[in-house]
């Protein structure tokens, strides 16, 4: 570790450190060398267990002594670096990277071939594919989530042909786990695909016809809470058994938390068609991770591999044996979780998670990338952009930064192209479901997709597209969100866009484990190059109205153009991919 300071100025630099919150240590840098204009002191030292490591510099002068952090110089540390320790062996799935991800809601994408749901009370069979979903409350104030548009498994193997020529290589699939509602985040039987979405068997042939045209599926694992309506917990009598709603000697009481059996009892935020789980409770811990649990299950149908939904939510006494559950049954399998913030330091219910450090996820969805994407283009601050990419590129192992998730959207966000078009939105739902676009906001809202999927995908990370966003589809957060694919209405421009983003990606390597630099980010202009040496990639995009002069040196084949070109600026609203030939990686 190397610190420089004005030379001759200063006598004595000092490197402090803590693991984690522990003790803080004082270690004395050594003077190295003079170089130019500044003294460059260093520190070396082997670390021998993994961990979050703290640490800042204390620099000692004639005039007195001032803490150097990331804030710079001041009287005291306010935000210390930090340095993350993870396990030597830890690796992530080279399938995944360099690849497309494609997010599918399943009720909403494609639905072919017959299906027989099971009708529970209240259940609506909507016949309008694109119509817009049920958003109202109901007499009781519930939004009950069950109005169905026919989307089915067999629906995306109808797909698949489409799904290749967008160069998608992994499906993530909305939970497909037999519930009550319309999006499966309320599980009623982990053993059982819904009735409305297959069976096993076409799970099974979905697995391996995508994996037949260089796909993979991975589910959406639910395993927090689960619906009141289900075997396990069977608050309204539906299912043959007894659950532990209805007796205290059911098999799965003691996955529950009651504090007054049995109409109290804790549900995930409150809500209490979810009951949550007590993932300390062994039982359900054996069930789900046990030797053939549920993972073991669905493993040997074909999945490969898991995002794992509110991960905060599952302590490590749980998440240690499903995550090692995953890898026995699938070494190769991807382990993703759904965290909404930087998840190499996130602390949760008063944990410091060790998602990172070896044995847990691989990667998580990047949130914290979509926000400043988003913030990039509507705001115009690129620095926050940039501080954003030196943080996770800082604070994330390389195997891991190399799958990050990279979002745009989401079933729980706003659809992009209304996110960056848009303005002055709805603060209802009932105005919500009548929010449009005007002509000139889709315009300016379709030149910003461009800029925002390029960055999407080409920084360190794979895309994960959500269905339908790479069809100009419109709307707000859940449920205007979750609208069918427009099948037959695509908007034609963007998705041959993501068509030829998908194909850029596919033919240069140095979008799997490139490495990033930063070459420019002023005056809406954020630049960047991917990878070493003659095989570099520079990326660089322009939120601004004007062109900006821009040194593009050897870099003369515009990958988007598909043809050598002598570049001298950034024209405004535009992305551009420039190798230094026209074939490389």
């Amino acid at each position: 570790m190397t610190i420089r300071y004005q030379r001759g100025l200063c006598e004595r630099a000092v490197l402090l450190w803590r693991l984690d919150e522990g003790i803080i240590y004082e270690e004395a840098m050594s003077w190295r060398e003079t170089s130019g204009m500044f003294d460059h002191f260093s520190f070396s030292s082997s670390i021998v267990s993994s961990g979050l490591y703290w640490y800042w510099f204390r620099i000692e002068t004639a005039q007195g002594a001032f803490i150097i952090d990331r804030e710079g110089p001041g009287d005291a540390v306010r935000a210390p670096y930090q340095l993350t320790v993870y396990d030597k062996e830890a690796q992530t799935p080279d399938w995944v990277k360099g690849g497309v991800m494609y997010h599918i809601f399943v009720d909403r994408f494609a639905k072919a071939g017959e299906t027989a749901r099971a009708m529970k009370p209240g259940t609506v069979l909507r016949t309008d594919w694109g119509g817009m979903p049920a958003f109202r409350p109901d007499e009781e104030g519930i939004v009950r989530n069950n109005d169905f548009f026919g989307g089915n498994l067999e629906g995306i193997i109808s797909k698949l042909p489409y799904l290749q020529e967008q160069g998608v290589t992994c499906l993530y699939l909305s939970p497909i786990f037999e519930a009550d509602s319309n999006h499966k985040y309320d599980t009623a039987d982990y053993h059982h695909v819904d009735p409305a979405f297959g069976d096993e068997s076409i799970l099974a042939k979905l697995c391996s016809e995508a994996k037949a045209v260089g796909m993979r599926v991975i589910l959406d694992g639910v395993f927090s809470h689960v619906g009141a309506d289900s075997i396990y917990f069977n608050r309204y009598g539906h299912y043959n058994n007894i659950g532990a709603y209805q007796s205290k000697a059911s098999p799965y009481y003691p996955w529950f938390m009651f504090n007054a059996w049995p109409d109290a009892y804790e549900s995930w935020w409150g809500i209490q068609v979810l009951p949550a789980i007590d993932k300390h409770e062994p039982s359900f811990r054996e069930f789900i991770a046990g030797d053939g649990g549920v993972i073991d299950h669905w493993t040997k149908c074909g999945v490969s591999g898991w995002r794992l939904d509110v991960v905060d939510e599952l302590p490590d006494s749980f998440l240690d044996p499903l995550c090692a559950a995953i890898r026995k049954s699938n070494p190769d399998a991807l382990i993703i979780g759904e965290v909404w913030e930087d998840a190499s330091n996130k602390i949760a219910y008063g944990i410091r998670r060790r998602y990172f450090l070896g044995g847990q996820l691989d990667s998580v969805m990047n949130y914290p990338l979509k926000d400043a994407i988003i913030g990039f283009i509507r705001e115009k601050n690129v620095e926050v952009l940039a501080e954003v990419m030196t943080g996770l590129v800082q604070h994330y192992p390389k195997q891991v930064l190399d799958a990050l998730m990279n979002i745009l959207g989401t079933h729980d966000t706003m659809r992009i192209l209304t996110a960056l078009g848009g303005d002055s939105f709805p603060d209802t739902r009932e105005g919500m479901s009548l929010y449009q676009l005007s002509e000139a906001q889709r315009a300016y809202g379709k030149q910003m997709l461009k800029i925002a999927s390029t960055l999407q995908f080409t920084l360190p990370g794979f895309p994960c597209v959500y269905y339908g966003d790479e069809a100009g589809m419109e709307g707000g957060a859940d449920p205007f969100n979750r609208v069918c694919y427009p099948w037959g209405a695509e908007d034609q421009e963007i998705l041959d866009w993501y068509r030829l983003l998908a194909s850029i990606r596919r033919s240069l390597s140095v979008f799997r484990e490139g490495a990033y630099r930063l070459v420019a980010a002023r005056q809406g202009v954020f630049a960047f190059t991917r990878g070493d040496g003659a095989d570099a990639v520079l990326v660089a995009v322009n939120v601004g109205d004007d062109a900006f002069a821009f040194p593009f040196g050897a870099y003369r084949y515009d990958q988007i153009q598909k043809k050598y070109a002598d570049p001298s600026a950034v024209e405004g609203r535009s992305a551009v991919i420039y190798t230094r030939r026209e074939s490389i990686g």
